[in-house]
């Protein structure tokens, strides 16, 4: 799913594989995403890299941070 290789930047690829997970309903409303070091484990990335991800998702309005909780889907999102 994650192309390593490819000229789309990993940050990208994976805030869009997020995105599809929640659009799809795997990732619901109010319910947290993965935690950065789930995202570096499951696509084998940079903790920098996640974070920029979780950043995109953010700008994107499809999650908002909660400091000491964690990253949630927005209420809005889907």
């Amino acid at each position: 799913m994650i192309d390593h290789e490819g000229p789309t930047p990993l940050y990208v690829q994976v805030a869009d594989a997020i995105q599809a997970r929640i659009n799809a309903g795997e990732l619901l409303p109010n319910r947290p995403i993965p935690s950065e070091n789930q995202l570096v484990q499951e696509y084998a990335i940079a903790r920098g890299t996640a974070r920029k991800a979780i950043q995109l998702l953010r700008e994107r309005g499809l999650v908002v941070t909660v400091v000491g909780r964690g990253t949630y889907v927005a209420a809005t999102a889907s």
